[in-house]
């Protein structure tokens, strides 16, 4: 549609109507003006956007099919802005920022911005998601049109002629690239599988680099992973996942970034073929030995699994609370895993470089708690070590030694009330502060430990271990700008 005929539209319809419809498609500016007339614009956003646009509070949004923002343009989104996915359609509605564009989502507690379902009765995987792709490093390659060596096109089905879908700066990445903010932000019922294991996730973060800030983020159902990493070093603090369907954070292909303060709690009758988890961790999916490595760095974590007694199993296709697997050297700190079949497993079935990034302490595991995990089920626990699981053997003394090492300062309690959180387990009103106690409660209210290089920069030095405080500013930062729908 060309631009003048797009105008023409757009304005015999404001002027026909008090409800204002804008429909938007390749190259057509998209900012829209504060309504002169009392009234709502509904604006659909559609195709590939090539000018700076702006989301104003009072209009309704919404997103038909694959949306890209491209030619270093911005799409800016402001406090209290609702921006619907539609449900209906042979193209899920997603939202791309290509390599070089940003999106800025900056809202505030009072005010969050909200990405959902168009569905009048919403559901997990009603539309697709967030994509984000930055010019940092990533560890694969794409032989495709735009591709070459440090190039990933994003799984999803999300690429076209144009290379929107691609996403790493290639032989000269830029670990520092700024893809804009989300801050205060939900994003509630996206995920899309286009095919096994080539999914959209609610917020795909591929080679985006540090000069990024993703801070105070909420999922909600997703239907394939909250949050993933594609390579890339963005640093991001106040993650929260709630009811995903397979792993609530999952860093592949080179990501290096640091992770503080993040909130999984899982609903124990949903979970995915593929086996879910809070935390699964490859290098790539193949296990290799390319470079960068994923090393991650994660801190602060309270991941809440199907199990709120020893008794409740939950769905059989849980698997464990952490999945350390494929050359894989990430590092946790001071966090918490209540109720999954395992706390810790490490994978080491593509041979036998994951002992190996344990025993030079490339992978970390230390000042942890894991209550109430294990014993592990399911048919395939023999391929796996399991680590503060009961009744699993150890597959060698390395990584045995590699968890109970006292100088680790990792903590097993038996139940998941032992942690002595508030409400963990409550789907709709969770509560995931610990409360004041003597003997094992210390370990969570008091010997966090920042000591390790891994830790030096880029976290905040707190006492605590899991996502919470017991009170103070660190206490309540995910009341206010979350909502927890128990469907």
């Amino acid at each position: 549609m060309k631009k003048s005929v797009l105008f023409a539209a757009a304005f015999v319809a404001l002027i026909a109507t008090s409800c204002r419809k804008i429909e938007m498609d390749g190259g057509g500016s998209t900012v829209v003006a504060p309504p002169t007339t009392p009234g709502v614009q509904t604006i659909i956003l559609k195709g590939r956007i090539d000018k700076d646009t702006v989301l104003r509070e009072g209009n309704n949004y919404i997103l038909s099919g694959l949306v890209y923002i491209v030619n270093n343009a911005t799409i800016t989104i402001q406090p209290g802005v609702t921006v619907k996915g539609d449900y209906i359609g042979a193209s899920v509605a997603t939202l791309v920022i290509t390599r070089g564009a940003k999106i800025i989502a900056d809202g505030t507690q009072e005010k969050p911005i909200v990405f959902t379902s168009n569905s009048p009765v919403p559901r997990s995987g009603d539309w697709g998601g967030i994509v984000i792709c930055g010019k940092a490093q990533v560890n694969t390659a794409f032989t495709g049109t735009g591709g070459g060596t440090g190039i990933l096109e994003v799984e999803g089905g999300i690429n076209n002629s144009f290379g929107d879908g691609l996403a790493g700066g290639g032989a000269t990445p830029n670990n520092a690239d700024n893809s804009g903010i989300l801050r205060y932000v939900r994003i509630e019922y996206a995920g899309y599988a286009y095919q096994p294991d080539k999914e959209i996730n609610s917020l795909t973060m591929a080679a985006v680099g540090s000069g990024t800030v993703i801070d105070y983020v909420q999922v909600t159902y997703a239907k394939d992973d909250a949050f993933e990493w594609f390579g890339g070093t963005v640093n991001c603090k106040h993650l929260i996942a709630y009811k995903t369907q397979d792993d609530d954070f999952d860093a592949d292909n080179g990501y290096s970034g640091k992770v503080q303060f993040g909130i999984a709690l899982r609903d124990s009758t949903i979970a995915d073929i593929s086996r879910s988890e809070a935390f699964e961790c490859d290098n790539d999916a193949g296990g290799s030995q390319n470079n960068p490595q994923t090393t991650a760095v994660f801190s602060n974590m309270t991941v809440i699994g199907p199990r709120a007694t020893l008794a409740n199993n939950g769905n059989s296709l849980f698997l464990g609370a952490a999945h350390v697997r494929r050359n894989t050297g990430i590092s946790i700190f001071n966090s918490i895993f209540l109720g999954w079949p395992a706390g810790l497993i490490i994978d080491a079935r593509n041979g036998r470089q994951q002992q190996l990034n344990i025993k030079d302490s490339t992978v970390r595991f230390k000042n942890n708690v894991i209550a109430g995990c294990g014993p592990a089920t399911g048919t395939d626990v023999t391929s796996y070590s399991f680590i503060g699981a009961t009744g699993n053997p150890w597959n060698t003394d390395s990584v045995k030694t590699f968890f109970s090492n006292s100088a680790f300062g990792n903590v097993v309690l038996t139940n998941v009330s032992d942690a002595r959180l508030i409400a963990p387990f409550s789907y709709s009103a969770p509560d995931f502060l610990p409360f004041g106690g003597s003997g094992g409660q210390q370990d969570i209210l008091v010997r966090a430990s920042f000591t390790d290089p891994k830790l030096a920069t880029g976290f905040n030095v707190v006492k605590f271990r899991g996502a919470c405080d017991a009170a103070g500013v660190d206490a309540f930062w995910w009341k206010g700008w979350t909502r927890f729908i128990n469907q």
